[in-house]
């Protein structure tokens, strides 16, 4: 893409997260680095990026309400959840379109209001009707040219924190957040 295409789609980006009042994420793949570890008793167990959950907090205390949407269950992702006081947390969602809507309706947020970011297939369908969509490099292709904004870091690895400050920018509290750690 050349760089007049780029600030073009850039500004458009930065015009969609401006608009958020909530923002959803996936779990496996960019909360985390998408490998499934079972303990020996079948226990799940995932890793989350600290940097990611701060990344979360802030986007919350400058005022987007966050949720997740996953189409696998896990008590993992419960206390994850918990632990960065997420309340809207939708689980074995594999059909994601209803667990968005009913997300909408609860919170009174339009549709270009919201952004999500997921990193395959099933989550084309919010991908393609939120305001904002956002996802990893390693996403499969069709994800990847149909969200607006793509993160450099990997799933796991900060890609929600490098999201989180997008839209921080976007709405002008970035500087904000960051000027309340410097007093």
């Amino acid at each position: 893409m050349d760089d007049a295409l780029q600030h073009v789609a850039l500004d458009d980006a930065l015009k969609r997260a401006k608009k958020l009042k909530l923002m959803i994420f996936d779990v496996d793949g960019i909360m985390t680095d998408g490998s499934l570890y079972y303990s020996e008793r079948g226990e799940e167990l995932k890793a989350f990026n600290i940097q990611d959950g701060y990344g979360i907090k802030l986007l919350k205390q400058c005022g987007v309400e966050v949720a997740l949407i996953t189409a696998r269950r896990s008590r993992a992702v419960e206390l994850r959840a918990a632990d960065l006081g997420i309340a809207h947390l939708h689980q074995g969602a594999e059909d994601k379109r209803g667990a968005y809507a009913a997300l909408l309706e609860e919170l009174g947020v339009a549709a270009g209001e919201s952004g999500y970011m997921g990193d395959d297939l099933l989550d084309l369908p919010l991908i393609t009707r939120c305001g904002f969509a956002a996802t990893v490099a390693a996403a499969p292709e069709p994800v990847r040219k149909r969200c607006h904004y793509v993160a450099r870091s990997d799933g796991g690895h900060g890609a929600v924190r490098e999201v989180c400050e997008f839209i921080l920018g976007a709405q002008g509290s970035l500087e904000r957040a960051i000027r309340s750690h410097l007093q």
